[in-house]
């Protein structure tokens, strides 16, 4: 799939996007996991979070939908049934890293493998801790898919420091302290995604944060089991970013986004944009489990800056999209502390870099991170053939990007955008883009 974008200006909308697809995830996981029927509302048909369900119903669990709502006939914490065949995760590292976590401590051997992209993403981060924990896990001698999980009597609880600012390595362990002997305790020195904390809290089970100064100290102890629930999930952030995106380097555009997620550990991108100018306004604000609003965007003249590092770990899907923003700056934009980059669907650092030059942008790229040369509020890029790589948050990224572009711009290989944000192209044209799909 490609798609071809011609540059344009008056993007005019009020639109919604797809449900986050970090508590779509963890929505289906714990309702599998609880005793009783949940139903799921506002939940991502993308086809990460679909892998989490056949992963589930792989396992006895009995999915189903009805009027777009997801019911779910949660089996308990020891109710899963052993798969006869290889849990494929396809493209999904949360799904594969969070479910290590509760397949670690089952009474039945289980293989989890994904696709290409997945197969090449480090998994040492998950199975080193769940090892200290008393699983029996092992993987392919590179660290990577395929993982096997072996079943043991019990999991005993662990002290564990994060070694990388990963929500993912830090949930994984959560989802095993359910089931793990003694008080799990994980020490956060950089602020991740907090969104399994917020969902073990909606979902009843007990868990403690506290803080002492930068550092987050999660406990948790083991539950007997878990009550079902109903859960409404926001529209995502990291979807609707690319349209902040279009609408701030896009002259005469105004696009406002329906009831978004802002969980605080999730809008790093909008500090750092506010930080560059952006006229961006919360309007409408909830905050039940998690905090949502409207998000009301206009043209804006952003000017460079030095990224504060605090802030990376909690924007790192929207990197890509903060690239264009910096490379359509005033001035010098300074990135560091990003070396989680490399490790995503594809090296974000390196294949961000290829985008920017092919627009045309100065810039220099360093193990963690990159220095932009922004081209101004006049700059436009140079049309070009995008090789986006397969991933979905660098094939989107590029397509806002090229409404500041000189001519048709054409994005190769973006059939993996339905992992995130299936009708992106729909949504696109809603707000007066020009874009069209190829098959």
């Amino acid at each position: 799939m490609q798609f071809k974008i011609k540059n344009g200006k008056g993007l005019k909308g009020e639109i919604t996007v797809p449900g986050d697809k970090s508590i779509s995830h963890r929505a289906i996981m714990l309702a599998s996991l609880a005793e009783g029927k949940s139903k799921i509302s506002g939940f991502l048909e993308g086809e990460d979070c679909l892998a989490t369900i056949e992963v589930f119903q792989n396992m006895g669990v009995n999915i189903s939908k009805s009027k777009g709502m997801f019911m779910v006939e949660g089996k308990g914490l020891k109710g899963l049934e052993g798969p006869t065949s290889p849990l494929d995760f396809r493209n999904s590292g949360t799904s594969v890293r969070l479910c290590s976590g509760v397949l670690a401590a089952q009474e039945f051997s289980s293989t989890l493998i994904g696709d290409s992209s997945l197969s090449s993403r480090p998994m040492k981060r998950i199975t080193d801790p769940l090892s200290l924990m008393g699983a029996n896990t092992s993987s392919s001698k590179e660290g990577t898919l395929p993982i096997r999980i072996e079943p043991v009597d019990s999991l005993k609880s662990i002290k564990y420091s994060l070694p990388v600012a990963s929500a993912q390595v830090k949930s994984c362990l959560l989802f095993a302290g359910l089931y793990s002997e003694g008080i799990t305790e994980i020490e956060e020195k950089v602020t991740t995604r907090d969104h399994t904390e917020r969902m073990f809290k909606k979902f009843g089970i007990p868990i403690e944060e506290s803080r002492y100064k930068a550092t987050k100290f999660i406990k948790l102890d083991r539950v007997e089991s878990i009550n079902p629930m109903d859960i409404d999930i926001c529209g995502d952030f990291s979807s609707a970013s690319f349209f902040i995106l279009a609408a701030l380097i896009t002259s005469n555009s105004e696009i406002l986004i329906r009831n978004v997620g802002i969980n605080p550990t999730r809008i790093g991108f909008l500090h750092a944009l506010r930080h560059m100018g952006a006229n961006i306004e919360l309007q409408n604000k909830t905050d039940s489990f998690e905090p949502t609003a409207d998000i009301l965007v206009r043209t804006s003249e952003l000017k460079g800056i030095t990224l504060n590092t605090n802030l990376v770990a909690n924007m790192i899907d929207e990197m890509p999209a903060f690239f264009i923003a910096a490379s359509l700056a005033e001035g010098i934009t300074k990135v560091k502390g990003a070396k989680e980059l490399r490790t995503k669907e594809s090296d974000r650092l390196q294949v961000m870099s290829e985008v920017l030059d092919s627009f045309g942008v100065k810039f220099q790229q360093e193990i963690d991170g990159i220095t932009i040369n922004g081209l101004g509020k006049a700059g436009m890029f140079r049309s070009a053939e995008i090789n986006s790589h397969e991933d979905h948050r660098i094939a989107m990224a590029s397509s806002i990007g090229s409404l500041r572009a000189d001519g048709e711009t054409t994005v190769l290989k973006c059939l993996n955008v339905k992992t995130s944000f299936p009708n992106f192209v729909d949504v696109c044209k809603q707000v007066g883009m020009n874009i069209e799909r190829y098959e």
